[in-house]
């Protein structure tokens, strides 16, 4: 059976052979991985199931300073592989005047070009960060935002529906080649709860993602989000709005095994392995057993998408990282 098709068996939650999986790093555990494994190439072997494509622009305008497509600037001297959002562009007085980027602009799509419709034998995924609330909050300021839910809510259900405007046309266009999937990323969640509670989410954000996936329904392609943190009290109506699979599945925020119990004939899942503990602080042991488990009772009646939570952590251990490796290639 090819990759891509066990993949979309899991996501079908069809009983596979194989628990697919995939594993990214970011990039100063990659340079550790491959320092480790004296092979700057090792990624591609890996045996990932997943090919993803970003539909963004970004470039560094100053040392250690990056500018994307909406103009919204991110400090990366610290955190190399995000960045922390260093300016603000829009305020209630003056997004009338903010030009939104050109949904058109061919330079988005570059990395859509370089592939063609050539995505091997991978599940091939359009990846739309910082949809919604995160590119409103990267333009407004975090609490600029929050506040305004209460104060001047106008305001937010205007810049939303200018963003989810935006990323229609940003749909329409990545289904130009030949995707699978729309991987959406939306942070709503620390690791206690939602941000801003169900009752401001169900006012804000609900009626958008519920446009945006269906977009994406209709055109035929899955629907994954990323969304961190404790927010499992909306599986429910994500559900409802179309989502196929959930990304990050923390078990730190979450116990993944109680998820896959309650939602598991309903919605799969795509991550599952501890980058908070076990990975940078557990033993290759600790490492082998959570995996297993993850793998047989979660996976195995499909579902799963193994993974880790989050691209890997630079204070990850390479001897554990390579023991996770092992058993997924080892299944």
């Amino acid at each position: 059976m090819s990759i891509r098709q066990r993949t979309i068996d899991a996501i079908e939650r069809r009983p596979i052979d194989t628990v697919p999986y995939h594993i990214r790093f970011t990039g100063p555990a990659r340079d550790k991985m491959a320092g480790f494994y004296g092979d700057p190439g090792f990624e591609v072997r890996l045996g990932n199931c997943l090919s993803m494509h970003r539909a963004r622009r970004i470039a560094e305008v100053r040392p250690g300073v990056w500018r994307d497509e909406f103009g919204v600037e991110w400090d990366r001297s610290i955190d190399t592989d995000i960045g922390v959002v260093v300016s603000t562009l829009i305020a209630p007085g003056t997004l009338g005047d903010f030009e939104f980027p050109d949904p058109g602009d061919p330079s988005l799509y570059a990395d859509f070009e370089a592939a063609g419709n050539e995505f091997g034998d991978t599940l091939a995924v359009a990846k739309l960060s910082y949809n919604l609330f995160e590119r409103a909050w990267s333009l407004a300021g975090m609490e600029n935002l929050l506040t305004a839910m209460i104060d001047d809510p106008r305001f937010v259900h205007t810049l939303l529906d200018r963003l989810t405007e935006y990323y229609l046309a940003i749909i329409e266009n990545v289904c130009r080649w030949s995707i699978d999937a729309i991987l959406f990323g939306d942070d709503w969640g620390h690791q206690g709860g939602l941000m801003m509670g169900p009752h401001l989410w169900r006012e804000f954000i609900k009626p958008r993602i519920t446009q945006l996936y269906q977009a994406a329904k209709a055109r035929g392609k899955y629907v994954f989000i990323h969304c961190c943190g404790a927010v499992q009290e909306l599986f429910d109506e994500l559900i409802e709005c179309g989502l196929d699979v959930f990304n990050p599945f923390q078990p730190e925020a979450m116990d993944v095994f109680e998820m896959k119990k309650q939602f598991g004939d309903r919605l799969s899942f795509y991550g599952g392995i501890s980058t908070q503990k076990t990975l940078p602080f557990g033993t290759v042991s600790q490492v082998r057993d959570e995996t297993h488990r993850l793998l047989d009772e979660v996976g195995s009646t499909g579902g799963l998408i193994a993974s880790p939570a989050h691209a890997i952590p630079a204070d990850a251990k390479p001897e554990n990282i390579a023991a996770m490796i092992q058993v997924l290639q080892n299944q």
